[in-house]
This record gives C-alpha cells, sequence and structure tokens, in this order.
C-alpha cells in the first residue's frame, strides 16, 4: 500500500535549520507531484513548498528563500532544507503526494498523506 514517512523534525532554536525527508512506497513516485504542508493547532493546513515531476518548485510567500524542496526519484524520497527558521515555522509538517504531475503549491490536490513530522522553533 501507498507509505509516506517523514522524519527529520525536532526542535530548534530561530535562526537554526532543519532538513526534513519523506520517503514514499507503494505507487509511481516520479509521476506525481510532491509537496509540503503544515499546520498548527487551530488553524487550516497550508501549502509550504510543492515540486513537480518536470523539478519546477512553487513555494508560499512565507518561506521564499529560506527553505528548499527537493526530491530524488532513484531514493524516492523528498526532501524539505530549512534554514533561518523563525517561530512562526513552528507546526506538524505532513509530505503529500498529487497525480497532477504539473501541480503546484497552489493547486495541489493530494491523493495521498504522510503521517506528519512536528517541527518547534523556539525564539
Amino acid at each position: 500500500q501507498v507509505q509516506l514517512v517523514e522524519s527529520g523534525g525536532g526542535s530548534v532554536q530561530a535562526g537554526g535549520s532543519l532538513r526534513l525527508s519523506c520517503a514514499a512506497s507503494g505507487y509511481t513516485y516520479s509521476r506525481y507531484c510532491m509537496g509540503w504542508f503544515r499546520q498548527t493547532p487551530g488553524k487550516e493546513r497550508e501549502g509550504v513548498a510543492s515540486i513537480a515531476t518536470d523539478g519546477t518548485t512553487s513555494y508560499a510567500d512565507s518561506v521564499k528563500g529560506r527553505f528548499t524542496i527537493s526530491r530524488d526519484n532513484a531514493k524516492k524520497t523528498l526532501y524539505l532544507q530549512m534554514n533561518s527558521l523563525k517561530p512562526e515555522d513552528t507546526a506538524m509538517y505532513y509530505c503529500a503526494a498529487d497525480a497532477w504531475e504539473l501541480g503546484t503549491i497552489a493547486t495541489m490536490s493530494p491523493d495521498y498523506w504522510g503521517q506528519g513530522t512536528r517541527v518547534t522553533v523556539s525564539s
């Protein structure tokens, strides 16, 4: 069955960095647009970054210039490098896969979701 397993979350001070990973299995990874979303209690889940099958990336304005999304199709793994972290980046981060190959973070409607990894940034 389809599995998306996130890792790499943790606690860090403001200004620090974390790298999230998402290991995918059970579907044709290279044919799916992949993305990272995040959610804090009481708020809707929001898109953070996406990477289409052709490598095109898109980012939420709040993370542009600080976060970088990448994918390794051979390893079926998605990454999110997060630099210059801010307390407002604190959230549960989710990996997601969308069968629409050329989606963006604004248009993604994921078919599959991971269970999430928690990121906490302290001031």
